[in-house]
C-alpha cells in the first residue's frame, strides 16, 4: 500500500467532522537521493515530522524510501497504483457512511495538481468526489489556482516570512510550527489548534494554524520551531 488510511491519531479525528483520511508518505527532502520538498529550508527539513510517531521505525523509514524511488523510477506504476488505492478507499469510507479525503503530501511538497495520468487527467479530476489538501512551502503553489477539490495551507519554513506575508496579503491561511503550547495570536491573526484534526479544507479564512512541534521537532532550537509569547 502506498497510503495510509485513517491509521494516525490526528488522521482519525477526523471522523467528528464525518470524513475518512489516507495520507500519503513519501521519504522527504533528499533522503531517497531525490528532493520532494523543493521549498524546504534546513530547519523544517531538520524538524519533518518524518520522525514523528511511527515514523521513528526503520521499517517505516525504509518503506517510505522505497515508495520514493518508485515515484521517481517508474512514475506510471506508482500513479496507477495510487490512482487505485483512492478508488478503493473512497469506496469503503461511503459504506461506512463517510466522506473521503486524501492528503498526498504528508511528508513532502510535490506539485500533485500537475501530475497528469490517465488521458492527460490529474488525481483530482479523476476523483471529483474526493477531497484532497495539502501544506506547502511554495509560493507559487499556494497562489495560483487549484482544482476545486484541491485545498493548499501554506507553511512557515522559519525563512520565509516574506512569502508567508505575501500568502497572508492574498488571503491563503497560514501554518506555523511552535514549541509546546499556541498563543492567542500570531502576526495579528487568530491563532486556531490545528492539531484537534487535519481537515485544513474546514478551516476559516484568514487564521494561522498553530501545530505543536513533533518528533525530533520538539528538541531543537530553531527558527522553524516559534515561541509562543
Amino acid at each position: 500500500m502506498l497510503l495510509n488510511y485513517n491509521s494516525q491519531t490526528k488522521m482519525a479525528k477526523g471522523e467528528k467532522w464525518g470524513w475518512k483520511t489516507a495520507i500519503l508518505h513519501l521519504a522527504p527532502f533528499k533522503l531517497s537521493g531525490k528532493n520532494v520538498c523543493p521549498s524546504a529550508s534546513k530547519e523544517c527539513a531538520a524538524a519533518c515530522l518524518n520522525t514523528a510517531g511511527r515514523g521513528q521505525m526503520g521499517s517505516v523509514q525504509k518503506a517510505r524510501i522505497r515508495k520514493t524511488k518508485l515515484f521517481w523510477k517508474n512514475r506510471q506504476e506508482f500513479m496507477q497504483q495510487l490512482d487505485q488505492e483512492i478508488g478503493k478507499l473512497k469506496a469503503r469510507a461511503k459504506r461506512k457512511g463517510f466522506k473521503f479525503a486524501v492528503r498526498l503530501n504528508g511528508t513532502s511538497d510535490l506539485a500533485w495538481e500537475r501530475f497528469t495520468w490517465i488521458q492527460g487527467q490529474t488525481l483530482m479530476q479523476r476523483h471529483p468526489d474526493v477531497q484532497f489538501y495539502d501544506y506547502t512551502k511554495v509560493l507559487n503553489r499556494a497562489l495560483a489556482p487549484l482544482p476545486r477539490n484541491y485545498h493548499l495551507t501554506f507553511s512557515d519554513s522559519g525563512s520565509n516570512d516574506q512569502e508567508l506575508a505575501a500568502a497572508q496579503k492574498a488571503g491563503r491561511n497560514i501554518a506555523v510550527v511552535f514549541r509546546d503550547k499556541l498563543p492567542r495570536t500570531y502576526q495579528g491573526k487568530k491563532v486556531i489548534d490545528g492539531d484537534k484534526h487535519d481537515l485544513r479544507f474546514h478551516d476559516p479564512e484568514g487564521v494561522v494554524i498553530g501545530l505543536v512541534a513533533k518528533g525530533a521537532g520538539r528538541k531543537l532550537v530553531s527558527s522553524f520551531i516559534r515561541e509562543a509569547r
